[in-house]
């Protein structure tokens, strides 16, 4: 068996390494008529090919190069967007002009901008949208006056007119990845199934061949040398392999239009499912199913001697590949919305967004379905499931980043930090994320109802890519994915999953489960805190006999399995102080006590 664990090691190298040469893997060359298919507008279409003559129909060899000339090309449409619409200095001046006794008014705008020419109209229109507010307002000098003019001038050029003529940052970003893709040529472009086949295929295939072998070993964990593994214990393959997860989430989130090829290998399988050309986020998808998947397969043989563990990585498995892939896909097949029925706010942090709830509001029954589904699995379900079965319900055995932490991330458990200072930092950081979580939807639905962008202070939309950027990407892709060989693999659902610390509270205050400890048959082996991946000292309890009660305990029961005495267990209290069925976890049945 060792020689079938050689080879599948040798298939993953290999098709890992391909995957990653495959990165660089292509030409460019951009054409019209690739222009025309990826922009709606015609007249910024007509200036972009005007502006791209120099770089038409050349083959661009490097990736970098190519998206280092896109960003030339759109930075020389807003500067002629800002000299064809930006108010000019002797305009400011005019402007000052008009102004008796330094008053500003509406009529010294209309002075300044009376030529009937569209160009002229449209800066009369943006002047007043932008700088209306002064009318009426007298300065004390003309200096003053002509220095909140040119403040004003200032904010036309950097918010309006590139939004409204020209590309602001969140067009460039989409329009580089969209460009890129389409005008990708290459071995990958071409056979883009048979390269899906040598990398990723390999690399699962080689994968499964590794995990098989451990079927020859007993049952039970074997811990042997865990410490010292040069993967699982922050030495360098384990550093290696968190850079590499760093780098592949900065570029998923924050740089795609560098990924193109990769996305190209899945066109065939998204075309297959949802009829549609895959984006990044299907690849991403297609990859976090097939990790759930092999190394589910690796949890189930580890923890083949309990059957609670197969039971829950079996749930983890089947929700993902279900619920969190293959459905929402098919519902695009279908013309339905995009929806994942087992994500709940304010892990789906962007549910209540405008254009969100747009969507599910023009769709129908369907979509009042979805909206009223989410609501309801937000104020009914999670109290309600919470109070019985505590937040394991959902975090270990429903949550897809559970599930990537329970899988992907178990080789990684014993990372997780146990001491009481990052206990501290842990409760601080998770429950900042839940009221920024809080004040960011409110300030969303405030803007959804009322139009008005400013609720208290700050400004909703920006408050929103504040999140999305530092949370939404930033901790929950960046930091709790790429930091399972660096911290352990919970690190997202420690220090900053905020329906966790939802979940966390109601458990902690209003909910039958527990695990309960006989402090008497503890020999303080230590298995269970070095294996709790939420940083839990379960040996502590378990000395003192105490229940864990912690909030943060996501219920995995691995604590439980690796007990060599059957200390720990996982029970439901009942309303009177008793206990109710017994549950079986690992080799240890919950007993019924008077």
């Amino acid at each position: 068996m060792k020689a079938v664990k050689t080879f599948g090691l040798i298939l993953f190298v290999a098709g890992f390494f391909i995957f990653n040469i495959s990165f660089f893997w292509s030409s460019y060359e951009l054409t019209p008529a690739i222009i025309k298919s990826q922009f709606s507008n015609s007249d910024k279409t007509e200036l972009f090919i005007k502006q791209s003559e120099a770089i038409q129909n050349q083959l661009i060899k490097s990736n970098f190069e190519f998206v280092s000339k896109l960003d030339e090309l759109f930075a020389s449409v807003n500067h002629y967007y800002l000299k064809l619409y930006g108010v000019t200095e002797k305009e400011i001046d005019a402007l000052v002009k008009h102004s008796a006794d330094n008053i500003f008014s509406i009529a010294a705008i209309d002075l300044t901008f009376s030529v009937d020419h569209n160009i002229t109209k449209q800066k009369n229109k943006l002047f007043k949208d932008y700088g209306g507010w002064l009318a009426g307002q007298q300065f004390s000098s003309a200096e003053e006056l002509k220095t909140q003019l040119l403040s004003v001038s200032g904010k036309l050029n950097e918010y309006a007119i590139v939004s409204q003529f020209g590309f602001d940052r969140y067009a460039v970003r989409d329009l580089k990845y969209s460009l890129t893709k389409a005008s990708a040529l290459g071995p990958v472009k071409s056979n883009p199934l048979l390269f899906l086949l040598v990398t990723i295929g390999l690399s699962v295939l080689g994968s499964l061949l590794y995990i098989f072998p451990k079927l020859q070993l007993p049952s039970g964990i074997k811990n042997n040398g865990i410490f010292f593994n040069v993967m699982k214990n922050v030495q360098w393959l384990g550093i290696l392999t968190g850079t590499w997860l760093i780098a592949f989430y900065v570029i998923l989130y924050f740089y795609p239009e560098y990924m193109t090829n990769w996305v190209l290998m899945v066109d065939p399988v998204s075309e297959l499912i949802s009829g549609n050309e895959a984006s990044r986020f299907f690849l991403y998808g297609f990859i976090y199913t097939l990790c759930i998947l092999v190394m589910g397969v690796r949890m189930i043989i580890h923890y083949r001697h309990s059957k609670y563990q197969i039971l829950r990585t079996y749930s983890v498995m089947f929700f993902q590949t279900a619920f969190a892939f293959l459905i929402p896909e098919i519902l695009i097949r279908l013309n339905q919305p995009y929806f994942d029925f087992k994500n709940i706010w304010p892990l789906d942090y962007s549910f209540f967004f405008d254009n969100r709830l747009d969507t599910l509001l023009a769709n129908g029954g369907v979509g009042i379905f979805m909206l009223v589904w989410g609501i309801a699995l937000i104020i009914i379900a999670v109290p309600v499931l919470v109070y019985f079965f505590g937040k394991r319900w959902y975090c270990s055995w429903v949550c897809g980043c559970g599930g990537l932490a329970e899988t992907l991330g178990d080789p990684y458990r014993q990372l997780s930090n146990k001491t009481l200072k990052f206990w501290k930092v842990e409760r601080w950081m998770i429950h900042a994320v839940l009221v920024f979580a809080v004040v960011m939807t409110g300030g969303v639905l405030y803007t959804y109802f009322t139009d008005a962008s400013w609720f208290l202070f700050f400004d909703t939309y920006k408050l929103r890519e504040i999140y999305g950027a530092f949370i939404g990407a930033g901790f929950a892709g960046v930091v709790g994915t790429g930091f399972y060989p660096l911290m352990g693999n919970r690190t997202w659902c420690r220090f900053g999953c905020p329906l966790a610390a939802y979940l966390g509270i109601v458990q902690r205050f209003k909910s039958r489960f527990r695990i309960t400890t006989n402090g008497g048959q503890c020999i303080s082996c230590g298995n269970c805190s070095t294996y709790c991946e939420m940083g839990i000292d379960v040996r502590w309890y378990a000395q003192r006999g105490q229940n864990i009660v912690r909030s943060s305990c996501v219920g995995c029961g691995v604590c439980s399995s690796v007990c060599p005495r059957g200390v720990l267990n996982l029970e439901v209290k009942g309303e009177a102080g008793r206990f109710g069925t017994p549950i079986l976890i690992g080799n240890n049945h919950v007993k019924i006590m008077d």
